[in-house]
């Protein structure tokens, strides 16, 4: 049948994003051996996708309806793009500075959770019995993955790099109910595009004043690990997560996407040579199992 389908086509393609965005930490660890410092890994990471996300604004521009947005809609969507992919961002690779790439990646996957915890304060939704239990065990999973590494000697300032990661996802997490009326406006597409665009923007000043965009020192190794993750781990699966969500909607998207702290985990033991604990698999699973049914719900 045609509808199952095009189900499975995004099922696919949230399935394929997943991987790409496990595959962030992996490479910002692999870039941070060569010495380069978070800002400047950022900017890379932004001006090598800028590109993509300009043609492809222009391509959308010519082929759909013109957009009927007014200058606060235009504001307010710079805002959106500026709290999602560049205050969110840069927490996340700083967090990364200090703790793990499976670690992170465990930690971050707690931005459904603020999700669900802000609509609570936003829009007065009340939380079930069932998602409370969702709470429950993500929080759990994400105590229980970090407890081993309080006693790592190789793991330096764990409970500030944690801070970062979970501020990350919080911030995250405003970026996404914040960007649902948005979204409608513009489509998903037009709206990633132009968050990116706007994002791009604070990313080069902040490097400006850092470091006045010194950005052309650093070893080869490092430019080739910056465009695979403008490409690998933005453009490609940015577009990938919002046709996949068009196609199977949010909460089936959200269980599906749930897998990506497993990629990383095996993509970090492989690639980084990452140590990961009994405690953490068992903390990683009650996290997938708390974001699972807080999908489920949101998709009941």
């Amino acid at each position: 049948m045609p509808s199952r389908t095009h189900y499975w086509i995004g099922a696919l393609l949230v399935f394929l994003a997943a991987f790409c965005f496990a595959l962030k930490g992996v490479l910002i660890k692999l870039a941070y051996r060569y010495g380069i410092d978070s800002v400047s890994l950022l900017t890379l990471r932004m001006v090598f996708a800028l590109p993509f996300y300009v043609v492809i604004a222009f391509r959308l521009a010519r082929t759909q309806p013109p957009l009927a947005l007014r200058g606060r809609d235009w504001a307010w969507l710079a805002v959106l793009g500026i709290t999602g992919y560049y205050i969110a961002s840069f927490l996340n690779f700083l967090g990364l500075v200090y703790i793990t790439a499976s670690l992170e990646r465990i930690m971050l996957f707690v931005y459904p959770t603020f999700v669900l915890l802000l609509g609570v304060v936003l829009y007065k939704r009340r939380v079930t019995a069932l998602q409370g239990i969702a709470l429950l065990l993500t929080y759990s999973g994400i105590l229980l993955a970090f407890l081993p590494h309080l006693h790592d000697e190789n793991q330096r300032d764990l409970f500030l790099g944690a801070f970062w990661v979970i501020l990350s996802g919080l911030v995250y997490a405003v970026y996404l109910v914040g960007s649902d009326t948005m979204i409608a406006k513009t489509g998903a597409q037009r709206y990633t595009c132009y968050a990116m665009v706007a994002a791009t923007v604070p990313v080069v000043l902040h490097c400006a004043l850092a470091n006045g965009l010194d950005l052309f020192h650093f070893p080869a190794p490092v430019y080739g690990l910056s465009l695979l993750m403008a490409i690998l781990v933005t453009v490609i699966p940015t577009f990938m997560i919002s046709e996949g969500i068009k196609r199977v909607g949010s909460g089936n998207a959200s269980i599906i996407a749930s897998i990506g702290p497993i990629f990383t985990i095996v993509l970090s033991t492989s690639l980084l040579d990452e140590v990961i604990s009994g405690h953490q698999f068992v903390g990683t699973a009650l996290v997938l199992l708390g974001v699972f049914l807080i999908g489920w719900k949101g998709r009941k």
